[in-house]
């Protein structure tokens, strides 16, 4: 496959599972979200690691829109559902910090030992649950 075809390919995908993550984080109750996340995937796919670096661009590619203004829970949401699919063993990480007397929560998505696919600045929350991972 062409760079461009591939390039569109992960855009199509990453356009509908954050479309649908939104949806999701809106109408099912957090339950059913978390028990989701919580399944590992339904085979392991080891050398498809590289394909983190394409998924994390998609998904920010379209989450960055104005018109959509997709926040963190739907965006980790989109790339744990896109990792899952590809059988690449993910976990779904939900965090705290500190910021002016106030505390902030953030999602993330993480891969393996690597950290963080999604976002680079994790390190300023403090892990409160963590859902996914290997079998």
């Amino acid at each position: 496959m062409k760079p461009a075809a591939i390039r569109r390919a992960y855009l199509r995908e990453a356009f509908v599972a954050i479309v649908l993550a939104r949806l999701v984080v809106r109408f099912v109750p957090p339950a059913r979200i978390f028990t989701w996340a919580n399944r590992p995937p339904h085979r392991i796919n080891r050398f498809a690691v590289d394909e983190t670096r394409w998924i994390s661009w998609a998904v920010n590619h379209w989450a960055t829109r104005p018109w959509l203004n997709a926040l963190c829970l739907p965006r980790a949401l989109a790339v744990h559902a896109m990792l899952r699919r590809r059988g690449i063993s993910s976990r779904l990480c939900l965090g705290v910090a500190r910021e002016d007397h106030a505390l902030i929560a953030h999602a993330w998505v993480e891969v393996g030992e690597r950290g963080a696919v999604l976002d680079t600045e994790i390190g300023r929350f403090t892990p409160l649950a963590r859902f996914g991972g290997a079998r």
